[in-house]
């Protein structure tokens, strides 16, 4: 099953010659913050010199905005290469995962010769993930990966349901990764978060990013929380030394510096997606909705993100996720001239 994740600039501008309008990636609608561009600038100059391997100005930025022990984080490549440090550093026999999920779990795990349990997603919870997962954790089950909110359905799962999981996979001896790069996004982010319970349980591994919230996928900047530092210490040694550039490293710095870029993003997708979602919906979609800075629909046109395609609008088209299928789409929350201009043009061609 061949998957292609959004974002893929250079793949539409070598097929259609132009530039997109693209919703398939789901970062800040405002863009790059331009104290963070400045700092990547300017640490570009420093590049002749190799990068602290153990991130140190980073980490401590890092521990005083999350409140959390310089020790117990771990700077990488993006959320998605220590995704396939952890597994590499677990080396899982079982784990589970949800369908639909993120694909970079399942490749990196199967990467590390592990071997995958499935919980599904049912349409008639509207993609929720329910208790029902709890009988599925068990002893010999080496880890849990678990996407909050969930992408691609950003749907994201009650704090106490949470909090039961990884009592389960404390009791069963399983790590429990929960990604929480679209956390940010949440109405109340702290009350999604599994923050609070790092300390006094070691085989918790959160996964967060500065891709989405401040609008640096090309800078390529994530990090691993856990109080389990013999673990972290592996997930270190199991990927080369200087995954962290120097401009990226500068560029996270300055990022936690810009708490009034955080609050305008957070307040333009807040104001942006309930219009998104009811002119998605009046224009004949069936949004299935998201707690994240995107969309999460049912086209009753199957071939919609090609057709969009051709009229400059880049879509991600879901169809290939596990337990999805032909229809299922996700849109990001963008400004409210290009959220417009999506919705006109799936009106058109879902109305003809």
């Amino acid at each position: 099953m061949q998957h292609q994740h959004g974002g893929d600039l250079e793949g539409y501008r070598r097929k259609y010659g132009r530039e997109p309008l693209d919703f398939s990636a789901n970062v800040s609608p405002l863009g790059l913050p331009e104290g963070v561009a400045r700092a990547a600038r300017e640490a570009v100059g420093r590049s002749a010199a190799y990068p602290d391997p153990a991130c140190r100005r980073l980490c401590e930025a890092i521990s005083a905005h999350d409140g959390v022990p310089a020790e117990d984080i771990l700077c990488g490549n993006g959320a998605a290469e220590l995704i396939f440090r952890l597994a590499a550093a677990l080396r899982p026999r079982r784990a589970l995962l949800t369908a639909p999920c993120f694909y970079e779990y399942e490749a990196a795990l199967t990467a590390a010769g592990c071997e995958l349990e499935f919980h599904a997603l049912r349409p008639e919870n509207g993609f929720r993930l329910t208790p029902a997962i709890l009988g599925q954790i068990r002893p010999g089950l080496s880890a849990v990966f678990l996407c909050q909110p969930n992408n691609p359905t950003g749907q994201a799962a009650k704090k106490p349901l949470l909090l039961e999981i990884l009592r389960a996979c404390r009791d069963c001896g399983t790590v429990l990764a929960l990604d929480e790069c679209f956390v940010p996004f949440l109405d109340d982010p702290a009350g999604g978060s599994l923050l609070e319970a790092l300390g006094e349980n070691e085989n918790l591994v959160l996964l967060r990013a500065f891709t989405k919230l401040y609008a640096m996928p090309g800078l390529r900047l994530g990090y691993a929380l856990s109080s389990g530092r013999t673990l972290l210490s592996a997930m270190r040694a199991a990927g080369q030394s200087w995954s962290v550039s120097v401009p990226a490293q500068e560029a996270g710095v300055a990022a936690l510096q810009e708490a009034d870029y955080v609050r305008r993003a957070r307040a333009l997708v807040g104001a942006e997606k309930p219009y998104l979602r009811a002119a998605l919906t009046q224009a004949g979609a069936a949004v299935i909705g998201s707690d994240a800075n995107y969309l999460f629909f049912r086209s009753p046109d199957t071939a919609l993100c090609e057709k969009l395609a051709a009229r400059g609008i880049l879509l991600r088209d879901c169809g290939n996720f596990r337990g999805l299928g032909p229809g299922y789409c996700r849109a990001a929350v963008r400004c409210h001239a290009d959220n417009r201009r999506l919705a006109e043009a799936v009106r058109e061609v879902l109305n003809g």
